[in-house]
């Protein structure tokens, strides 16, 4: 399993055990009940055809996470006794079980196995009955004509910063140019005290924009404690998981199709449409998003809230002693990372530019960490370890570097060849 797999298993951890390890003090009657939940749920584990996490297994992850000084690394899988081992329903044949009893809701499990069979979905003989069975019943599957009533209920954050909604909007077309370009809306809500830490209008909806959003909302206000988003693909990106992990913040994603969990910033939406965009006078993206920090600043934050009956930054500010700030480093936490293996003359190519890495890492794989703004900073990681700010290659000082093995420099042994008179060029030839 290389880093990235262990880096998404731990993302993954993290989420499970965030409601743990994000609070100061957790009561005994309240650890036994969300310990019980937890156990109680369906999961996608990654890379696993299982669904349910043993009790002693979470615990052991917060132990490990609390001990660890709260890194991400200590919830790296450890090494399996069983390594190498297949298991009855890995992660392929479970998707395509799921897939095949949606197809097939009424056929019974015996049908259902003979089918993967046919289809060349599962070896012949391998999967039990008992089996598909229990893993079907896990998923919620097994009754597919009687759906359990959904339990919705209103809640509210007990304090600030402990849940952040964040959702996208469709926003008025602005001037870029001599074109006009659509606009999208990327927002951030408190949902105890509905203030709004950072929203600004992109002519792109990409991951881009988004994180440029999210950067600049924990500058203003810190971190949040939980982050509940749409399943847009900005929102559902590895990056952002690995991002949102590092800092500390649960990524939670509401449920597909049902946006009565995100009613918060639903409703600021709707504000913001009635009173804002549709009395937008501008024409270019940047009146757009300095009227909008205007209105922000100087109507939404200062008016009382229906719901609170206070304003949303009396709410938020009388409650100052619990926000966590930012970190100095937040930027790293923003970079990319890539594979790439050192090659023999130690250069490593990324983006169309040559670095070079330390002698002692020829031959590995390592990790890259940078901003695509910024192709000077690149930082090689191997195993865990930083091996610093990577140098550009400049073939010209290369050519002047003295190498160990020979203890001459390439300029001065092409000297002494012409020198002894052992490098000769070829003579001139006289026009006929």
């Amino acid at each position: 399993m290389d880093e990235r797999q262990q880096k998404e298993i731990a993302v993954f951890r993290f989420g499970v055990i965030s409601d743990f390890v994000n609070r100061s003090h957790v009561e005994r009657g309240e650890l036994e009940r969300l310990l019980h939940q937890k156990c109680a749920q369906s999961w996608q584990i990654p890379f696993s055809g299982r669904t349910r996490l043993a009790r002693s297994t979470v615990l052991g992850w917060i132990r490990r996470y609390k001990q660890s000084g709260g890194r991400l690394e200590s919830l790296y899988p450890q090494s399996r006794s069983d390594q190498g081992l297949s298991r009855v329903i890995d992660e392929e044949t479970a998707q395509s079980l799921m897939r095949l009893r949606r197809e097939l809701p009424h056929r019974p499990i015996t049908t259902l196995i003979a089918e993967m069979e046919l289809r060349a979905l599962a070896p012949r003989g391998v999967l039990k009955p008992s089996t598909v069975y229990r893993f079907l019943h896990g998923q919620g599957l097994m009754d597919l004509e009687r759906p359990s009533p959904v339990d919705r209920r209103r809640f509210e954050a007990e304090l600030p910063n402990d849940i952040w909604q964040s959702d996208a909007m469709h926003g008025p077309q602005v001037t870029t140019g001599e074109k006009k370009r659509k606009t999208y809306l990327f927002a951030f809500l408190d949902d105890m005290s509905r203030l709004i830490p950072h929203s600004q209008f992109y002519t792109s909806e990409k991951l881009d924009s988004y994180l440029d959003a999210l950067k600049q909302a924990l500058l203003k206000r810190g971190l949040p404690r939980r982050l509940y988003v749409d399943n847009g693909p900005a929102f559902r990106s590895r990056h952002l998981q690995e991002i949102t992990a590092s800092l500390g913040i649960a990524l939670v994603h509401s449920q597909p199709y049902q946006p009565q969990g995100r009613g918060k910033i639903e409703r600021f939406f709707r504000t913001l449409q009635t009173q804002f965009v549709s009395g937008f006078k501008g024409s270019t993206l940047h009146d757009l998003n300095l009227s909008l920090e205007c209105w922000i600043r100087d109507i939404y934050h200062q008016r009382p809230h229906s719901s609170t009956g206070s304003s949303p930054l009396k709410r938020f500010s009388d409650h100052m002693h619990c926000i966590r700030p930012a970190p100095k480093d937040l930027e790293d936490h923003f970079r990319t990372s890539a594979k790439r293996r050192v090659a023999k003359d130690r250069t490593i190519s990324l983006n169309g530019r040559l670095y070079e890495a330390p002698v002692s890492l020829i031959g590995q794989e390592i990790t890259l960490l940078y901003h695509h703004h910024d192709p000077a900073r690149v930082e090689a990681r191997f195993q865990g370890r930083s091996f610093g700010i990577l140098t550009p290659v400049d073939l010209h000082i290369n050519c002047r570097i003295r190498r160990r093995q020979y203890g001459l420099t390439i300029e001065s042994e092409l000297n002494r060849s012409l020198a002894s008179g052992q490098l000769h060029f070829p003579a001139k030839e006289e026009p006929s």
